[in-house]
Parts: C-alpha cells; structure tokens; sequence
C-alpha cells in the first residue's frame, strides 16, 4: 500500500472492501515525485464496471456506519466531517483546526523564525511538513497532505511560505467562517418602502390588530385604520367632524385593548377616552385625572383582566388594574354623557368593585415610555433623566400587600361599602422591589425579549444597549450604528431581531445573540422622509410598518421555498464558475456577492467566502496560469484578485475615474509578462500587470491603447478570449467583434454579424455577442493550415464561424439551438473535436465538428440536454475527466458527462464520485426540470405553424433574463 501502513484483511468480503476503501481514499491523494509519478495510483483506473462492488461503493458515499472488515496496523486519524471524501489538503485543515491553540502557534512561529534566522526567505514544503508533525502532534501525516495545503498558502508558487502567510490562511480561514455564518442569518428589506398615497399627518403611535389592521391616530384626533397594503379602511375625526364646532384638545398618545375591541386614548385635557375600535364610536372616558397621560399601554393579566397604565409628565407611572373588564366597562357606558360621551371620574372608577390603583414615582422627568410584561410581573418605564433612566419595578407593593391593597381600594365589611377618598399622592417602591438603570442622556424608547430575557434600549446617544432585566451595573452587549438618536425599537422573539428607527429615517435590523447589524435602509433607499413618530413590526406578514408624514411599510425579503427535492448551489443566481485544475476544485459566484468553493470529485463545499464591496454582484470570474489566484469582476466596476482558499483579497484593481460593470476578465501572458485584462459597459479594454507588489493593495490599469479609443468598440463589450500568442477577440452589444494585436495595441480585424435577407430588419433582435472561442486545431478541407478562424454566438441561436485572414471574413452561420435561443455560451474540448453551445433556456449542444460541412445549413446535434431552467451563465469542460461543467441563474452548479449523463448538483447531500457512475444521479434528471411542462419530449403536433419559440419569447421580460421553459 502506497500509504505505508500494514493492512490485515479479516475475511474475503473484507479484502474487497479494504481495496475499496484504498481506491476511493487514497487513490486521490497524489503527490507529485521527480519521477512525475504519485504515492497513489490514478483512481481513475477503478473497476467502476465491476458489479460485485456496487453494494460497498454506495455504502461507503452515503457515508453509513455500519462496520467493515478493515483493520490497520496503526492507529487511524479521528474521522471528521467524512474524511474519505475530502481532498488531502482539506484533511490537513481539518486536522490542523483540531491541534489549533495558542500554545501550538506560538511554538509554530518560533519554528518559522529558527528557519527564517539562518538567511532563508520563508520555508519550503519540507521544512513546513517537519513544523507541522513537530509542532501540532501529527506524525502520521502523508506528503500529499502536505504538499495540498502547502500550495493553497503559497498562492503565488514560489516554493516558499512565511509564518505571515501562514498567519494570514489560518486567520482568514476562521474569519471567512464566521463572516458565513453572519452571511446565513442575514435579513433583508424589499427596497424602496411602499408608502401610501394618502398624507394625513404625522401619527402619535401606531399599533396592530389581530388581524393585520393597522391602526393610527393623530395628534388632531384623526383616527384611520389601514389595510396591510396601507390602503385606508375607514377615518375618523374623534372631535367631531366640523373643524369650526371641534374642541381644542390634543392626543397624547393611544393603545389597544385588542380582547374587547376597544381604543384608548390620552389626551392633553387630562382624559382617557375608550372608543369601539371598528365602528370608531365612542364608549366612555374618564376625565378628573391630575396629569397628562404621556404614553399609555394595555397588557392582559388573564381572563377578562387587564393591566392599564400611563406614564405622566411628572415622572409618574399610574397603574389601573381591572378585572371583570366586560361588565365594568359596560357600566361605565352607561353613565351620562358628557359632549357626547359617557364619563366617569377617576375618583369614581377606583371606587368601582373591580378596579385597584395605584401611583409609584419612579423618575424625576417625563416618562418617555411604559410597559406592563405580565410574563415577568413588571413595569417598566423610562426617561431621558440619567440616574433612573430606565426601572424595572413590581406593579403592587411585594410586601404587605394585602393590608395596602385594603387602604387604597373599595372594601366590602359585614355588608356595608367603605369609600376611600382616591389620593394622587405617589408611593416610592422600596429598593428591592425595582431595578434602576443609569444610561447616559437617558432612554427614549425599550422593548423586551421574553425569550432571551433581554431588555433592549435606545435613545439620545444612539446606542442600543442590551440589558438583564436583573442586574443594572453593566450592559450584556452594546450596538452601534446608528448616527442619530434613536426614538423607537421593536422587537421579534421568534427570530431574535431588533428593529431600530433613528430621527434621520434610517431603519436598522440587529441581531440579538450575535449582536451584529444585519441590515440598513437609509431614507435615500427606502424613500421614507419627513417627521417620523413610531414603528410596529407585524411578525405575521414580516413587516415593519413606520409611521411618518406618509405611512410607509417595510417587507422582509423572503427566501423562496424550495421543494425538498430541488437542490441550489447558492441563495442567488449564479453569474459564473470555474475549475481548478491545480486544486481540483470548482469555484462559483453569485449575484450576492458570495464565492463558494467545492471539492470537484464529491460536489461537497469546501470553503466559502464573501466579496464585501458593498456586496456588489460579481459578475465574472477568471483563474491565474498557475490556478491557485481567481480575479473577480463585479457591477460596481472593479476587480479583485483572491487567494480563494482562504478568502484573503490580495490586490484590487480599479479606475481612478468613475468605474462601470465588468462584464468580461482573463489572465493571459504578453511575451513573458502576466496581466488581467478585463472589458464591461465602459467600452474599453482595461490591462492590470500582474505583479506581486505587497506596498499596494489598489492598481490601476496601464494606458489605452490608442487604436482602443479612437476605433474601439462604441457599444457594452460582453466578452473577452485570448488567441495565443498575440490575438485578443472581443465581442460586444452591437453584435461587432473585433480582434487586436496584442504587442501593437492595434486592430488586426473586425467582424459584423451577417443580415440575411429575412433578418435586414434588425429591431428586436439580440445581436448581442456574449461568447467567442478560438478553435486551435479546427481544420477545414477548403482552408489553407494556416487559416486562424473564430466562433462566436449570432442572431436567432446560431453560431457565426469566421476567418480572420480571408476576404471574406464569414465562413458560415449555422443554426445551434432548437428554438432560437439566444447562445450564451461557446465550449470545446481541447483537441476541438466537439463543440458544446450552451443557451438562454438552459439546453446544452454537442456538434462533432470533425463532421462539420459548410454547406450544410445546420450540422448534424451528436448530443443535447437540458442542464437548467433559465440562462447557462458558465459552460467548461474538464477533458481530463470528461465531464461537463455549468452553472446558470437559477441558483446551481452542476456536472455532467461528456454525454449529459446527470452527475449532479453541487451543494446536494448525497456526495458522488465522478469516477464511479454508479454514485451518479443518472439515469434521473434534475427535479425542477422534471417536472417543467415544457421539458416534455417533441411531438409532431407542437410542430406545426403555432411555433411554440414565439410563445416563449412572449414570456420573457428580458433579453438576459427569465426563466425560459421549453421542449426538449
């Protein structure tokens, strides 16, 4: 065994699995030797036909835990996170994260520094595997582990590594990790807001009914109910309709008595007005109140019980306890009227048989805000004064309370009523029965997580502070982001979000446990302006309702539910991928900006990171020579060059003007100089030299060529390929392609998409160029060995075949795709045997251009599929393994045989093994593409003069776009 470990065989069945297990495990782990062989042999030598091994092999990938009859002389490593599908490299990350602690590294870095002293410039791949066994504890590691992770650190192939290369892997590595995470749980508005067309004025409050009604009421009296669309139900003017007859009076503020369908209001007459909440009649009040009932709040205690509280301009928490709320309520509204409401003083309804007050002075300035929380038995309430800025008290005196209750309410005695004459004299709580917490500039506005058991806060110096309820020294965590006083928080329990509204009209989202913000919406985004007095959040819809000179909603952004059979590679579309050769792995990109890379012989994600550009979409993608670099190109115009095995930028490269989307980018060598070369909606061809130069993190590109600005493309360049050794095509918008030389800068020829006879009126068409290839070996009868020709996608899903040295350039334009689809993507194998053509409704061609006539109008299809649902943004083939490789806007990244055999998606549970076909999803189909009703097999009857192309094409919203279905 080339592992060097002595392996015992306990029986028959047990030698066929140990080979399995050496095939499947080892035979991937290849270390290069100066000889060019590996420790392992190709595992592409498999048996895969073998019958008799089916059985074990989908034991053995399905990763079950049954026993076999495998016994090795040494101790096996721990089995993490199903080792025998991981790449060497991955092991040795695996295992380095299991031997990572302080002590470890710092031995590690005195071992770099013992090396690095005696005149070396880093470590080379030995001296690494030595520092490793010595310094972690693993002794029983193989060289290509080594070698594996070795050549991830040492992204630039220079042999070496130093401790701060090291460092910076390691660190990324768990950064990028953590950044996931936040990635997972990251929530996000429907921007703009939609806000109502109807301006009222601005709302005292805002508050939500069990069935989604939205209820406002201005400080004028006007009260509106509002659907979930905002789309008014009904208004009112509380004091009266005619504005000359109306009372002078003002709302304070208002709450809801949602069991009994009623509204309270404050006023500034020292008035507590109960009001029927649909038919906006009025109930009752009580009036003779000794202040100003500032903020009001409701909470039910239990059946027919209920906690009514107002906090006052005297720094006052006054609490009405109510039981039997039904029949006293009912005889409140009988009593006589006063201006056409029923009234009661509130000396006469403490005296009522179901009603305790009681008044606690709990601040010495206004109170801002009050709240009962009946699942603690507490009040809360909060002012902008610093020293008791927030307490947490009981509601009734804790101790004795039973004889105070008999003082301060109505006491029935052998028959006969005791009245008591109601005092607004308050009571001070004792010390242990509140709770008093000092904030700087005090507390404008509270919220509690019952499930957390967390009080959060806000106020003038814009910070959120999360709290015990229980201990006041300290807060459990500090949130800042805001740059402006914050004046209302809500909270949802259910998914540990905190909602916070500052006085500039920016809404934030955060995140309780991980205290982070996840989200921002800044007025110039959300389109929500003017004074703003409160927010609500409705946990059942998602949405956050804001209350301004406009009422103004903001939806959550849902994640579509995917059926449970349908796999994604990303939350987003999927704008490109690539393969690795020297990692053997696939790296893919979204529209969300996030970079996931995948172990390209299991389809299992290795590694994923974010590109934190203001998330920007990355739009393009490309590998350096020696593919251990990937460049990214994204919408907001810049590029930027990773190690994406650790998530590290190592350079970025921009315009010092105004950038534009990139839309293409390439390495490609010029003489013996590296460079990336990117093109996009500037109209320009953009070089940055590929440097190592560690002083500059940001590059700028080298001059234009002149024939670039003067004669160049006058429209969106999509794409960019590169002739070797000094030809480079672009093709853009306007359907031009033009080819360069690439050590004068000049124009070698240009080419302009053919004008049939049926096609002269070209409004409406996509001339558009997105893919061009440069077949290296194509040879044609008619055509001298020399002749340099070129593909490139046409009109109506053809493929334009040109010839750059003959007079006329246009060799042949010959229909691709089935139903004129537009062909997003050019492939060929690298003896250029087969073509592969790739359109905007997800079908994959396959022509064998060995068979190639031009004077045929359509060459013969040897193969096609169906790979996704919507537009192929990436089509590559990996010879070596005759596979396929795409990936396409409807979220996957998939593989396949050279055939279209379904190998499978990347992300899906099950992993495969592209060597052996029997871990292959083939002979089934992707479910989503399964189950299109356009995905059904030709028929005659769909044939006929109701062309089912132009019915599609009727479906599509945009050139680039949609998710087009069709026949296969």
């Amino acid at each position: 065994m080339s592992l060097g470990r002595k392996v015992r065989s306990s029986s028959a069945s047990g030698r066929l699995e140990t080979s399995i297990v050496y095939e499947l495990g080892g035979a991937t782990w290849k270390t290069p030797k100066p000889g060019g062989q590996a420790d392992c042999p190709d595992s592409r030598r498999l048996g895969v036909g073998d019958e008799q091994r089916d059985w074990s092999l989908r034991d053995l990938l399905k990763q079950n835990k049954r026993r076999h009859s495998v016994t090795c002389g040494e101790k096996l490593q721990p089995r993490v996170h199903s080792r025998n599908n991981l790449e060497p490299s991955d092991v040795m990350k695996f295992l380095i994260d299991d031997k990572v602690s302080l002590n470890n590294l710092e031995k590690m870095k005195l071992a770099f520094e013992e090396i690095e002293v005696c005149g070396m410039r880093g470590i080379d791949v030995k001296n690494f595997g030595q520092i490793l066994k010595t310094c972690l504890g693993l002794p029983n590691m193989i060289s290509a582990q080594v070698q594996g992770l070795f050549d991830k650190i040492d992204y630039s192939a220079q042999g070496r590594i130093s401790w701060g290369e090291f460092s910076s892997y390691v660190l990324h590595q768990h950064k990028e990790k953590e950044e996931t995470l936040s990635l997972s749980k990251r929530v996000v508005f429907n921007l703009p807001a939609i806000v109502s067309n109807h301006k009222q004025g601005v709302p005292v409050n805002i508050h939500s009914t069990s069935d989604d009604t939205l209820v406002t009421v201005q400080e004028d009296g006007l009260i509106c109910l509002w659907h979930p669309e905002l789309e008014p139900k009904k208004t009112k003017h509380m004091f009266g309709e005619d504005p000359a007859n109306r009372r002078s009076r003002w709302v304070s503020d208002f709450t809801l008595m949602s069991e009994h369908n009623k509204l309270v209001i404050g006023t500034g007459d020292r008035e507590i007005q109960i009001y029927d909440l649909f038919a906006l009649e009025p109930y009752c009040q009580i009036n003779g109140l000794n202040t100003i009932p500032l903020t009001l709040h409701c909470s039910y205690t239990g059946p027919d019980k209920c906690c009514l509280l107002f906090g006052d301009d005297q720094g006052c928490v006054n609490i009405i306890l109510m039981s039997s709320v039904e029949d006293t309520l009912r005889k409140w509204s009988k009593l006589p009227k006063l201006e056409n409401m029923p009234n009661i003083t509130m000396e006469n309804a403490v005296r009522s048989p179901h009603v305790t007050f009681i008044r606690w002075k709990v601040h010495q300035d206004w109170v801002t805000q009050a709240k009962y929380f009946h699942s603690v038995r507490a009040v809360v309430s909060s002012s902008n004064e610093e020293s008791s800025s927030l307490v947490v008290g009981c509601a009734l005196p804790l101790t004795d309370s039973e004889q105070q209750l008999n003082e301060i309410r109505e006491v029935c005695c052998e028959g006969k009523t005791r009245k008591i004459q109601l005092s607004w004299t308050p009571q001070v709580r004792a010390p242990h029965e509140q709770t008093v917490f000092s904030v700087h500039k005090g507390v404008k506005t509270f919220d509690f997580c019952q499930k957390l058991n967390l009080l959060v806060t806000g106020g003038m110096d814009r910070l959120i502070r999360l709290w015990n309820p229980h201990f006041s020294g300290k807060p459990t965590g500090i949130l800042e982001s805001h740059y402006a006083p914050i004046f209302s928080l809500c909270i949802s329990s259910e998914d540990s979000w905190i909602f916070s509204l500052s006085v500039d009209a920016t809404v934030k989202i955060f995140h309780m446990k991980d205290q982070c913000c996840l989200f921002t919406a800044e007025p110039r985004a959300s389109c929500i302006h003017g004074e703003i007095s409160a927010c609500s959040y409705n946990p059942a819809i998602k949405c956050l309702y804001v209350a301004a000179d406009r009422m103004a909603v903001l939806t959550l952004k849902s994640r579509p539910q995917l059926s449970r059979h349908i796999n994604v590679s990303h939350n987003e579309p999927v704008t490109c991928c690539g393969y690795s050769e020297e990692f053997r792995q696939v790296v893919s990109c979204s529209e969300g900006s996030v970079v996931k890379v995948w172990d390209f012989t299991s389809g299992r994600q290795v590694f994923e990171f974010v590109g934190k550009d203001e998330l920007t979409s990355i739009t393009c993608m490309a590998f350096d020579p020696k593919g251990r670099r990937l460049v990214t190109g994204g919408r907001n115009g810049c590029l930027k060059i990773w190690n994406f095995n650790s998530g590290q930028c190592l350079k970025t490269l921009e315009k010092e003007s105004k950038c534009q989307e990139v839309c293409d980018c390439i390495f490609l060598k010029v003489q013996r100089n590296f460079c990336v070369t990117a093109v996009g909606k500037d109209r320009r061809i953009d070089t940055y030299s590929d440097v190592l130069d560690v002083d500059r993190h940001t590059q700028r590109p080298q001059p234009s060529w002149k024939d670039d600005l003067m004669n160049g493309h006058k429209d969106d360049i999509l794409c960019v390929v590169h002739c070797p050794p000094s030809f480079l095509a672009t093709g853009s918008c306007d359907g031009e392609i033009i080819v360069w030389n690439l050590v004068s800068g000049t124009i070698q020829c240009r080419f302009v998409g053919p004008h049939e006879a049926e096609n002269q009126n070209t409004e409406g068409l996509d001339t558009s160029v997105p893919s061009i290839v440069f077949p290296k070996n194509f040879k044609l009868p008619q055509f001298s060995s020399n002749a340099a020709l070129l593909l490139s996608s046409g009109v109506k899903g053809s493929v334009n075949l040109w010839n750059m040295v003959s007079e006329e350039k246009l060799v042949e334009s010959f229909e691709i795709s089935k139903l004129e689809q537009k062909i997003t993507k050019l492939a060929q194998t690298d003896n250029d045997t087969l073509l592969y053509a790739a359109d905007r409704i997800g079908y994959v061609y396959v022509y064998d251009m060995k068979k190639f006539d031009p004077e045929q109008r359509s060459p013969r299809v040897e193969h096609s599929w169906r790979a996704h649902t919507s537009t192929i943004t990436s089509l590559q083939i990996v010879d070596v393994d005759q596979v396929v490789l795409t990936s396409s806007t409807d979220q996957t990244v998939r593989l396949w045989s050279a055939r279209g055999q379904y190998i499978g998606t990347f992300g899906q549970p099950q992993p495969w093994n592209i060597h052996i076909p029997s871990s292959w999803i083939h002979p089934g189909v992707p479910y989503e593409i399964l189950i299109d009703p356009f995905s059904m097999p030709a028929h005659e009857f769909l044939n006929g003069k109701s062309h089912l192309s132009e019915a599609i094409k009727c479906d599509t919203s945009e050139a680039d776009g949609g998710e087009l279905k069709t026949l296969e």
